[in-house]
Formats: structure tokens, sequence, C-alpha cells
């Protein structure tokens, strides 16, 4: 699967890797931060995270109109510093109640700073990937490379909740404390003199300090600056990792640096560019422009795993897993167990002997090495919310190589689906997602009756592994296509701007992640999950509507 690739595309997915580790270590703990930082409530945390980010991915839109006009790497390296200076506002610790004003300006600098790096940066990494397969020795393998490209991308997200966990965990086991998912809100509850909790906060005291006489407005402000000062060493990894993102960059420009050329830079130095009619390039855009509304249903949808499901982690789900499903809560054996799909997949397709027979030991060692951390691992497990979050990542990398040979084998038959097509497909999938949801729900009490506490029978947290699978399964068969369908459909002239477009779709849907979070307190479980599965099934129904005319309008 790696053979034949040009050796830019390790480059930049490399760069990338890092760029994501830091973005989802921060993102795996956000919601959670605003909550316990400065006792938002859930509508209201959950609006702040949608707007971030819609933010981040409307953005592209404006780097991308940029990069086609000054260049692709001006934009990215200014990118990446202006994200790390966002990374390094939103770490600093700014402690004490009567600082609180301060500490949300800062925070929401340090979020519109992300927000533009991030612009400049992502949409015009992918636009030098997919320049790299305009070179006909590569354009076959174009819809490979961005499969690779998603999963470096996941490989760096894989990680990132297990890093702002033990972050979290040991900056908490340095003050004495441990985590309690609603210790946050108690604290809050009693600073602002309201004492209804007062006797859970007091047996929390007892249990974390030893000591059962300990002043709760003393306790309350001592655990809340604890915990959100956690959450600023996970943000500040953001900034380690974005200097592993541009050393990479740099020290292996050379070889991408061929792709790093916008229409003007390249019409410059070729007079023999192929330039598109007026009517190839608006067919093309008006097919790209729908395609761009139809998936703003899927990333609504999608990115429910900051927002409802992490409500759903924290409030529904048990606090702990026994039995084999352990092994999905530690992430150094998911790292062996993905890495040996890929090992065993070169057991197959190795052109020698040797190969097959050294793949084949790596593959059983790799095995081994994830049966002995399961068998070193309690036989039970405490699990935070954004441990949920480690799951999708994993089933991207994971599964990478079964879509890759999937869509190959069926390639090589002239039966490969169409990127359109795939996108029907994975609204499709998407819904079958929340159908889990839907049964893991009933029964369930409404989040308004449980108001702030955690519920009385919750359920076992296969069903939220279950989801992301899921979902997994639809992002595999949406997102790497639909870049690589952007990357080889967009007019030349407006690649970078088209790249954008893409991201602002998913930064609309992004926003209206939102909804679920503001109906969260309002509404029964199975209204919020019924609704995303209607929007992805109707969307998935005027995707096939319109199949022929995109086909036709997107044809070489």
């Amino acid at each position: 699967m790696f053979k034949g690739q040009p050796k830019g595309l390790f480059a930049l997915a490399l760069a990338n890797t890092g760029e994501r580790f830091g973005y989802y270590t921060m993102l795996a703990i956000f919601l959670l931060y605003l909550q316990a930082k400065f006792g938002f409530s859930a509508a209201a945390a959950g609006q702040m995270y949608a707007i971030f980010l819609a933010s981040v991915y409307f953005m592209p839109v404006i780097g991308g109109w940029l990069a086609d006009k000054i260049g692709y790497g001006k934009c990215v390296v200014t990118g990446v510093s202006i994200m790390f200076v966002g990374y390094l506002c939103l770490s600093i610790p700014i402690s004490g109640f009567a600082a609180r004003g301060l500490a949300i300006a800062v925070m929401l600098l340090a979020l519109l700073l992300i927000a533009v790096g991030t612009g400049l940066f992502k949409g015009n990494l992918q636009v030098m990937v997919g320049n790299l397969y305009d070179d006909p020795k590569y354009s076959a393998k174009r819809d490979s490379a961005f499969s690779l490209f998603y999963m470096a991308i996941n490989l760096g997200s894989m990680f990132a909740p297990t890093a702002a966990k033990a972050l979290t965990n040991w900056k908490l086991a340095a003050a004495g404390l441990f985590y309690k998912a609603d210790a946050p809100a108690i604290a809050h509850q009693i600073l602002a003199g309201d004492m209804t909790n007062a006797a859970t906060m007091q047996e929390y005291a007892a249990n974390m300090t030893g000591s059962a006489g300990m002043d709760l407005p003393a306790f309350s402000q001592y655990y809340i600056e604890n915990l959100s000062t956690a959450y600023n060493l996970g943000f500040a990894v953001a900034c380690v990792s974005l200097i592993f993102s541009i050393a990479i960059y740099f020290a292996c420009r050379g070889w991408f640096k061929h792709a790093d050329v916008n229409a003007k830079q390249k019409a410059a130095v070729d007079a023999n560019v192929v330039e598109l009619t007026p009517k190839q390039t608006k067919d093309r855009i008006i097919a790209l422009v729908f395609v761009f509304a139809v998936v703003i249903f899927f990333w609504m949808a999608f990115h429910q795993n900051g927002s409802s499901l992490t409500y759903f982690a924290r409030d529904y789900t048990q606090p702990t897993v026994a039995g084999p499903l352990r092994v999905g809560f530690n992430i150094w054996a998911l790292a062996l167990i993905a890495a040996s799909v890929y090992t065993l997949f070169s057991v197959f397709q190795s052109e020698t002997k040797n190969g097959k027979i050294v793949s084949g030991v790596v593959t059983l060692a790799l095995w081994g090495g994830a049966y002995a951390l399961y068998s070193g691992m309690s036989p039970v497990v405490d699990i935070l919310p954004s441990d949920f979050q480690q799951f999708n990542p994993f089933f991207v990398v994971a599964l990478t190589p079964v879509s890759m040979a999937i869509f190959g084998a069926l390639a090589n038959k002239g039966k490969e689906p169409s990127a359109p097509k795939k996108i029907g497909l994975g609204m499709f999938v998407a819904a079958v997602g929340y159908l889990v949801m839907l049964l893991a729900s009933s029964g369930q009490p409404a989040p308004s009756v449980l108001n702030g506490a955690v519920s009385p029978d919750p359920v076992v947290p296969s069903y939220l592994i279950g989801t992301y699978l899921v979902l997994t399964f639809a992002e595999l068969l949406l997102s790497p296509m639909g870049i690589s369908f952007v990357s080889k459909v967009a007019p030349p002239k407006y690649k970078g701007l088209m790249m954008g477009l893409w991201f602002a779709s998913t930064a609309i849907g992004n926003y209206l992640s939102s909804i679920p979070s503001m109906l969260w307190e309002n509404v029964p479980l199975w209204v919020n999950w019924t609704i995303l599965m209607a929007l992805c099934v109707i969307s998935g129904v005027v995707m096939f509507s319109m199949l022929k005319k995109l086909e036709a309008a997107t044809a070489e």
C-alpha cells in the first residue's frame, strides 16, 4: 500500500501528524475545561465548542484564497507560527475567581489565533499533497494517497486523549486529588453560594485530602484551579507537537518543493499548461458546492464526539470497564494492534518469501505485546469521558488498509464506486451509528431529570465504542475520498479556495453540531439521536438523486 508513492506524501503526512496530535489533545479536554474552569452549562460549553470548531474549519477558505495568490508553502509556515502563539496563550494558567474575566479573554484570543493558524496550514498542506499526484506517474494513486494521509492524521489524534488523561491524572495526583465527573459543577455551585450538593463535596474532600473538616469553598476553589491547570498542561503539548511538525516540514522540503506551486506560479514557468473552459470550470464548481452542502450534515452528526457523545460518556456510561474490553483503554495495546494490521497485510503483499516471513513474525510479536499489556492491566479499569475519543482515530488507523484493499479490489474489476457515491453511502452508514445510540438510550432518564447527576443505571462502554466504529466506517467512505475528490476536480486556479470550501462545509457542520448540546437538557435522549439519524438519511437520499449529474460534471 506504501509502494510507488512519492516521498513527499510521507513528509507532508508526518508534518500533519504532529499538528493534529496537539490539536486533538487540546480538543479532547477543551469542553471539560470550559465546564471545570468557568462553570459553563452543557449548552454554553457546547455552543463555544461548536463556534471554535466552525472557526477552525471556516478559516481555510481565507487561507486557500490567499494561497492561490501568494503560494501554499508561505501560508503553511505562517499558519504554524500563529498556531504556536495561540496554544502558548491557552496553556497559561490564570488562577483566582477574581481573574475569571481575564482568563476568558486570554482563552478567546488563543482560540482566535489557533483558528487563523489552522486556516492557513490545514487546507494548503493538503493541496500540496494533491499537487504531487498531478504528475501522470502518480495520478492513479491519488485516492490511496489521501487514505494514507488521512491515516497519518488519525495516528496523531489516536494518542491525544491518552496524553491529556496522563497529564490530568499526574497534576491531580501531585495535588492530592483525583478526577470526579461531577465535582467541578458542584464546586462552582458552592462558590456561587448554592450548598445543595454540599454533602457530596464534603465526602469528596474527605476522601481526597483525608480531612473531613475542610472548608468547602476553599476546597472547591482548590479543586477547580488544580483541575484547570492540569488541562493547561494538555494545551501546552500542542506547542511541542508543532515544533515537531515544522522540523519535519523543513527537513524534508526537498521531497515536495515541486508541489508548492499554485496555478499562477505554474503558468509562469510552463507555457503548455492546459486550462479548463469556462463551462468546465463552472460545472466543476457547481458540482463541488453541491457535495459541500450535503456533507455539512455528516459533520454535524460526526462531531458529536466532543459534545453530546462526551456528555453521554460522562453521565450515562459506566465509569469502569472489566473483561476483554479493557484492552481498548490501553492506548499502547491499541497501537500494537493497529500496527499488526499493516504487518498482516504485508504478509500477503510482500513480493519475497523472506518479506512474508519477517512480516508474519512481526505480526505475532505485536499480538504478543498487546496481550502482555492486556494481561498486566487491573481487573477493573477506571475510565474518563475523554478516553472514548481515542477509538475513532484508532479505528481509522486500523481500518485504512482494509478500506484500501476493498476499493483496490473493486478498482481492478472496474467496479469501484465514484467519490460522490461513496459520500452518499457514508451518510447512510452514519445514520446506523446513531441507531446504536438509540438502543443505548432505551430506558434512560432525560438529562433534565438527572439535573447534573449521573444515571443510576449507566450502560456498558461497548455502546459508545460500537457507535464510534460505525461512524468511522462512514468517515472512511466520506472524508479522505472527499478530499481526494476536491484535489482532483477543483479548477487549477481555485484549488486552494475549493479545498477551503470543503473545510467550510465542515465548519458549518461543526457549528450545527451544537444543536444536540443545546437540546441536551431539554429533550429526551432519543430525540437527539433521531434528529441526527434523519438528517444523515435525507442527505444520503439527496446525494443519490443527483449522482448521475455529479459524475457527468466531474468526469475526466
